[in-house]
């Protein structure tokens, strides 16, 4: 936890400078933030990122962990109401769940950002993330760019992130076509459930065993999927032969690419997402005019058509990274550091000091 501490106030140096209403400094702003869990990388620096954010304009956040418990999220919620929430980010566990909560709030006047992961609900005031369609797309593109053919495995992300689902479509406008035509074999096809890393271990263990270990290539959904199925192919001598994607640019993630293990990850740079987040969040509680956002039905969000209502959202492009740039991208923009990325690896090998 201290390492991410330290890894999120290095990325704040880094972030572009927000211009933030007057009125967020004039009057102070309560801010609720409700985090799905401290166990994926990412979240603990994109709390310390908004927290820095909010306090620089004079707004208090108020912050919980549910520790991937739905039901102690929505009550958390509910008490970042009681406790005087002018407005809500919500980094969902469930995200049907989660729309219980944002309807409570909404009664109460109270607005709710969905972060990163989909609430499936008409009742938010935005949806701030990436493009996850091109997230899959890009996972795919990075493993046929190695190994066009033979047997796939699909590992998707937690079966309660849309997220998870909209990876998936992206992965299969690219995968199916080959799949049609008998290029490929799907052998294993699971949900990760909390995108835990040792449940994915544990998943390609079962897989490999039922196949004998004859696999082609892994469509992993994150870097912690990924890296947890890294850990059961490197115990059958498959590591770096089997093409395996990933999503996040982990510090972890990187460097698997580097040692030549992890074929591709997806850059998403927090850095531009926690600013938009408590820009978006001081501003709805000023009441003041919303910009940069456009409307998507629920049913185009999530594939559901029995979804009914929209939803203003923003999405953020990505970058798709491999061996030939995470030196530029992520090494050189200050996303991860150099001796994360580098280390282990030998002094004439790497690349100069950024």
């Amino acid at each position: 936890m201290k390492k991410l501490a330290t890894y999120a106030l290095a990325l704040l140096s880094s972030l572009l400078l927000v211009e933030f209403p007057a009125s967020a400094k004039e009057n102070p702003i309560k801010i609720g933030l409700s985090i799905t869990d401290f166990e994926t990388e990412r979240w603990p620096v994109e709390e310390a990122i908004m927290r820095k954010l909010a306090a620089e304009q004079g707004a208090e956040l108020i912050s919980q962990i549910a520790n991937h418990d739905a039901k102690l999220q929505n009550d958390q919620i509910a008490n970042m109401v009681l406790l005087g929430a002018d407005v809500i980010i919500i980094i969902p566990e469930d995200g049907v769940a989660a729309a219980t909560a944002v309807a409570e709030a909404a009664k109460k006047n109270i607005p709710c950002i969905a972060y990163d992961r989909l609430i499936k609900s008409d009742k938010l005031a935005a949806y701030i993330s990436f493009d996850n369609i091109e997230v899959g797309r890009i996972q795919a593109r990075g493993v046929l760019a190695r190994v066009d053919h033979g047997n796939f495995v699909m590992l998707g992300g937690s079966p309660t992130d849309n997220n998870a689902s909209l990876l998936r479509k992206g992965q299969m406008e690219i995968i199916q076509p080959l799949v049609d035509k008998g290029r490929i074999t799907i052998v294993g096809d699971q949900w990760v459930d909390n995108w835990a890393p040792a449940n994915a271990t544990r998943i390609m263990e079962k897989i490999l065993t039922a196949r004998g270990n004859r696999i082609d290539a892994v469509v992993a959904s994150n870097d912690g999927t990924a890296l947890g199925a890294l850990q059961a192919m490197k115990a059958q001598g498959l590591a770096g032969k089997v093409p395996i994607s990933g999503q996040d640019a982990t510090a972890a993630g990187c460097k698997s690419i580097v040692e030549q293990e992890l074929s591709i990850t997806v850059f998403k740079d927090v850095r531009r997402l926690s600013p938009i987040a408590i820009e978006l969040a001081i501003k709805l509680a000023s009441k003041m005019k919303i910009e940069n956002l456009q409307n998507f039905s629920l049913s185009e969000l999530t594939g559901d058509d029995r979804l009914q209502g929209t939803v203003p959202c923003r999405f953020l492009k990505v970058v798709g990274i491999d061996k030939n740039n995470v030196y530029d991208e992520i090494v050189k923009s200050g996303f991860q550091k150099y001796n994360d990325i580098y280390r282990d690896i030998r002094e004439d090998q790497r690349p100069p000091r950024p």
